[in-house]
């Protein structure tokens, strides 16, 4: 293992955005029992602390791989077209007119039932804008179209939050 290893290298999976979840979590137990800093108690601070730069790698690579977005995000970044969401928030007009409309709905739902719905409805459309990137990265490899991709699909995920936090002020 090499500290330089990309996180897909570290963790001995293609590089693609389809992962097997199980097979990640597998990985990463295996790779948090070799670089567990309690392993090299008995080797001293130095040893200690290389081990514990090691586990903090291999936390920080598990968190990217596990998480859709995140690693769509890295596989962009990777192939030279980083999401850049702080600097490009710049959305289709249909997407855009989608998220005003989800907003007024939010604001007009009075009742759990009536934020359930919107809730499963944009949980549908996480579900379709997930498997059109799984195609764009995986299928045509555009990471182009897949950057822009990721930030529509962060948009939606910060919504579905927004959603939740709605739905526990509901439930006071």
């Amino acid at each position: 293992m090499k500290l330089t290893s990309d996180d897909f290298e570290l963790f001995g999976v293609p590089r693609r955005f389809e992962q097997d979840r199980a097979a990640l979590d597998a990985r990463w137990r295996s790779l948090q029992a070799e670089v567990h800093p309690d392993r090299f108690a008995a080797d001293g601070a130095a040893s200690q602390r290389v081990a514990m730069q090691w586990a903090v790698r291999v936390n920080e690579a598990y968190e990217r791989l596990k998480d859709p977005v995140q690693r769509a995000a890295y596989l962009c970044e990777l192939n030279g077209r980083p999401v850049e969401i702080q600097n490009n928030t710049a959305m289709p007009a249909a997407f855009l007119v989608q998220q005003m409309e989800w907003r007024e709905a939010l604001d007009d739902a009075e009742s759990e039932d009536e934020v359930d719905a919107l809730a499963a409805q944009v949980a549908a459309r996480r579900n379709s804008a997930l498997a059109e990137l799984r195609d764009t990265l995986d299928g045509r490899r555009d990471f182009e179209t897949a950057a822009q991709q990721v930030r529509a699909l962060m948009f939606i995920e910060r919504f579905a939050q927004d959603i939740d936090q709605r739905l526990e002020a509901l439930g006071q």
